[in-house]
């Protein structure tokens, strides 16, 4: 026993002794413009977030744009053209899009332009929110459901954004490949163990176009939220000249609950 135990102890004397501290160096990409924002069927200031992107070395903020123009254009020819209220904030005056017509937003930085266009859908409202339990495991938990009629004459995609005590949540969509034509009750897989009674849940119902529901799907599942990950990557985009965020053209209904 005392050899392979003097073995054991010069191999670990061996093997301690060849530590080595790697360094990684982390290449700073260049920066790439993300827009973010859209116009809904409500009457009220609609909003436009811009900012870059920040490098390994710069801290995780909103890193907001200055100086932008940015124009939508209605399907009239009209425009509304936006004002900067803080950096890389820029909102409207009070306008509303309305459901059938198709909107372009163009954002110009030092000279750059960048396009995106967003069809508004047909209206769908929220009927109402439920809660529905399920047992687990000799577990029950408790989550909440949203309620609507599909329409049978079209397809359609949605967006649940749940916030919970004035925050978000959960921001998922889903679309009518299963429940053309039916009333729908979809699960917003969120855990409410932390609510106590009186704390209000909201969420907000958005109808949006192909595009956008494939941008927030991509974008949950480079997140490995909506099933196994995948390889990461931008989320598909419906802006020109390499930007990435979104252009969204949505109506929306808001439906607000109360644990009790």
């Amino acid at each position: 026993m005392r050899p392979i135990l003097f073995i054991a102890i010069f191999a670990g004397m061996l093997l301690s002794g060849c530590e080595k501290v790697i360094e990684l160096k982390l290449d700073d990409s260049a920066p790439v413009i993300v827009i973010d924002g859209g116009i809904n069927d409500q009457s009220e200031n609609q909003i436009i977030k811009i900012s870059k992107t920040y490098s390994f070395s710069e801290p995780n903020k909103f890193n907001g744009v200055t100086g932008a123009k940015v124009v939508v254009t209605r399907p009239n020819m009209s425009t509304v053209t936006y004002t900067e209220v803080s950096p890389g904030i820029y909102q409207s005056v009070k306008t509303r899009g309305v459901p059938g017509n198709k909107y372009t937003l163009d954002v110009t930085i030092d000279g750059k332009k960048y396009s995106a266009s967003s069809m508004m859908p047909a209206k769908v409202v929220l009927d109402s929110l439920t809660f529905k339990q399920f047992n687990l495991f000799g577990k029950t938990t408790t989550y909440i459901a949203v309620n609507y009629k599909d329409p049978v004459d079209a397809v359609n995609q949605y967006r649940y954004v749940l916030k919970a005590k004035g925050k978000i949540e959960e921001d998922m969509v889903s679309n009518d490949r299963f429940n053309n034509g039916n009333k729908v009750s979809d699960v917003i897989f969120y855990k409410l163990e932390d609510l106590v009674a009186g704390d209000s849940l909201e969420v907000e119902f958005q109808c949006i176009d192909p595009n956008v529901y494939r941008y927030f799907y991509s974008l949950k599942q480079s997140s490995g939220q909506g099933g196994p990950p995948v390889a990461p990557s931008n989320p598909v985009s419906n802006f020109s000249n390499g930007a990435l965020g979104i252009f969204n053209a949505y109506t929306t209904s808001t439906r607000t609950a109360v644990i009790k």
